[in-house]
């Protein structure tokens, strides 16, 4: 008896684990490791934190004190192309064009899914470098920039909260961008070299374009609960 009691002991963490992929609509698959869990049910303190990390077709998380994988993220015939760490959840970008947001504290998840207008097909020929931006140090904000717009999210909900078009006849770079006093500067090439180089960049924030007398709407929930998937 103690050999088949030892057995199946062992056998525990990983049947835990393959009853947690769950398939769903967005074709995603979300395996956590029971024995590689950060501290149940509470807020994860930066020393919890996971490292992120993709590799192959899937993000992992791997626990910072004990390297064991902490969970993974994929997604059926997808792969993802640029990752957003920030602290409690991470963005990704997969191959489809599709942005996904995950939690990692208390039984985590996938938050949200948005999809890109286009964006798979332009992504396939130019790739991901500086798609996603977090707008503020904690990415409570993220940005999607694509040549044709700037659009911004609120990472607790997926709440889509402006959008910045490029000026006509130019087109934003995504991989050409810097941060500074809270903001990004990000360029907006045109095609006319008459164009001053002033218009040919933008500064945006989390509330977005950063001009005088703006009246943006604000970025706060609606109400004390956070909106889910």
């Amino acid at each position: 008896m103690l050999p088949l009691a030892l057995a199946l002991a062992a056998a525990v963490p990983l049947i835990t684990a393959a009853q947690d992929a769950r398939p769903a609509p967005f074709g995603d698959r979300l395996v956590r490791y029971a024995d590689a869990t950060a501290r149940p049910g509470g807020t994860l303190t930066a020393p919890d934190e996971p490292r992120l990390r993709i590799e192959g077709k899937a993000v992992h998380a791997y626990d910072r004190n004990s390297g064991r994988t902490r969970w993974s993220h994929s997604r059926d015939g997808r792969r993802p192309l640029a990752l957003l760490p920030a602290p409690g959840h991470a963005a990704v970008l997969w191959d489809d064009g599709l942005v996904t947001d995950t939690e990692h504290a208390g039984d985590g998840g996938v938050r949200w899914h948005r999809a890109i207008p286009g964006g798979a097909k332009w992504l396939r020929g130019h790739g991901a470098d500086g798609v996603l931006r977090a707008l503020d140090p904690a990415a409570r904000m993220i940005a999607v920039v694509t040549p044709e717009r700037i659009t911004a999210y609120r990472s607790a909900d997926g709440d889509l909260r402006w959008v910045l078009p490029a000026r006509r006849g130019c087109g934003f770079a995504p991989e050409r961008a810097v941060r500074g006093d809270g903001a990004w500067l990000i360029a907006q090439p045109c095609a006319d070299e008459s164009v001053a180089w002033s218009a040919q960049m933008v500064a945006v924030d989390d509330l977005g374009r950063i001009a005088p007398k703006r009246r943006p709407m604000g970025n706060a929930l609606p109400g004390p609960k956070a909106a889910a998937r």
